[in-house]
């Protein structure tokens, strides 16, 4: 439940962790990675209700399976008779799942007619053909499906409003990769998600971790399968296809990493962009890994990159205005969520935010969301912030600490700054001046390349509540000026 008070609050109802399980990389069966382009308005093209073979592939269900069988029990040197038959194997997969674009054979009996397209598509491609084709064309079903589904967008957030949806379509899962240092991979699939309104969280956990001390990196991968029907089926097996996210050094991980909090058996470790490291005190071991993705962007950041290169966003192109003189200044929209990946703070839209040019200082724009001096946009927080986190035997909630989602739109409306990010609570020494708050105050700060953040709480001891007396950010001017093409 949430209140309105200072900005636009709506109910945000926490949903609980689902285990999920992800799939290793295409490269693992030495699949070329598929040749994936943002797809735009032009490239969805409503569901076809009449069921047809194009737009839900089946086949020869013992076609399909000698194909596949193929994939794994291909020698690396054949013979070229062999060729002949993997390729007729894959291009009678094909013909029975995708109607061929035209028709080239013209005689009268069926089988015959079948067997001449068969020759003569064996003898036009190179082998190999009809394998990538197959696959290429169950993605583009696949994807089609999938940006249907995001095609919808949440006005408050100005992101997709069915991306839990989406995801189970497509069958997208992630997992981690650490790399100890004489080069072995260990990939740790088992996750459990937890599902915001911008952000998903999902924690691994195992009870056979590598010793940390062996271990040089940690490489954050989105997946996807590659077949129709695996992401439904939920089978780690069959070709997959990797896409970098993150990869995240780990040598002197303790000394070189910032702590966001504590209980009697974890600390927190966070490396950046959204992802903690619990360690157990006892052993100075991994207990867990977590991570918090922010939904703008995240499925071309979790399939359209390489198993090795992470997906290059797209530059933006400025929308100039020489009218307006205070042209990306003025009219953004924040909408925030501070959450434990199982329990929701708080949950808040705010409209109308601006900087005055004489607020632009130290290369920051100021915007208020939330104002000291204006005690009736002052926000209660639901329950008592915490990071909740599990494994195999045991779960803990890490007090002051929580994760702050933060999504900033421009004026229209298009997501401008955008992150999930784990952050703490510090007690200041400071007491409160506000009259009708007396207690203890903490503060909140984030900070990366694009922006800062900062919140002050107080805690009212009467009732056992937190309020948001102040919520500042400060953007950065070369953000701005990139975005707005404009020179503050």
């Amino acid at each position: 439940m949430a209140t309105e008070c200072g900005g636009h609050l709506r109910e945000c109802g926490a949903e609980p962790a689902v285990g999920v399980a992800a799939f290793p990389g295409a490269s693992e069966v030495g699949l070329p990675s598929p040749p994936f382009t943002p797809a735009g308005p032009s490239a969805v093209r409503p569901r076809n209700r009449s069921k047809s073979s194009a737009a839900r592939p089946q086949g020869d269900s013992r076609a399909v399976h000698a194909g596949i069988k193929s994939l794994y029990l291909t020698p690396s040197i054949k013979p070229e008779s062999n060729l002949g038959i993997e390729s007729g194997i894959w291009l009678k997969i094909y013909s029975s799942c995708f109607q061929p674009k035209k028709t080239i054979w013209k005689m009268k009996s069926e089988q015959t007619e079948t067997v001449s397209l068969g020759c003569a598509a064996l003898h036009e491609r190179e082998p190999g053909y009809w394998k990538k084709e197959y696959i290429f064309k169950q993605i583009a079903v696949v994807k089609s499906r999938v940006m249907q589904l995001v095609k919808p967008v949440d006005p408050y957030t100005g992101l997709p409003c069915k991306n839990k949806e989406a995801m189970k379509a497509s069958g997208l899962s992630w997992i981690i990769v650490l790399k100890d240092k004489i080069g072995k991979e260990h990939v740790m699939e088992e996750a459990n998600l937890s599902f915001k309104d911008t952000s998903v969280t999902i924690l691994w956990h195992s009870t056979d971790w590598p010793c940390l001390d062996i271990l040089s990196t940690l490489k954050l991968f989105g997946v996807i399968p590659l077949l129709p029907d695996q992401s439904r089926a939920g089978s780690k097996n069959g070709p997959r296809h990797r896409s970098l996210i993150a990869e995240y050094r780990l040598a002197n991980l303790t000394e070189k990493s910032v702590e966001v909090g504590a209980d009697k058996l974890v600390r927190l470790v966070y490396l950046n962009s959204g992802l903690v490291v619990g360690l157990w005190k006892v052993k100075n071991e991994i207990a867990f890994v977590m991570t918090s993705l922010h939904y703008h962007q995240l499925f071309e950041r979790s399939t359209l990159g390489s198993a090795t290169v992470k997906y290059a966003l797209p530059p933006h192109k400025p929308l100039l205005d020489d009218v307006d003189p205070e042209y990306g200044l003025h009219d953004y929209s924040l909408h925030l969520d501070m959450h434990g990946r199982s329990c929701t703070y708080l949950c808040g839209t705010f409209k109308s935010l601006f900087c005055r040019k004489d607020d632009i200082a130290d290369e920051y724009l100021k915007l208020t969301a939330v104002s000291l001096k204006d005690n009736t946009k002052h926000l209660p927080l639901i329950g008592t912030p915490g990071l909740s986190w599990e494994t195999d035997v045991f779960k803990g909630n890490v007090k002051d600490c929580y994760v702050m989602d933060v999504t900033l739109l421009d004026e229209i409306g298009k997501p401008f700054w955008c992150f999930s990010a784990p952050v703490c609570m510090d007690l200041s020494s400071k007491a409160s001046g506000l009259y009708d708050y007396m207690g203890h105050i903490y503060t909140t700060d984030y900070a990366d390349s694009e922006g800062k953040v900062y919140v002050e709480l107080v805690w009212l001891e009467e009732t056992k509540e937190y309020f948001i007396v102040n919520l500042v950010l400060y953007l950065s001017t070369k953000k701005v000026n990139d975005w707005f093409g404009t020179n503050y």
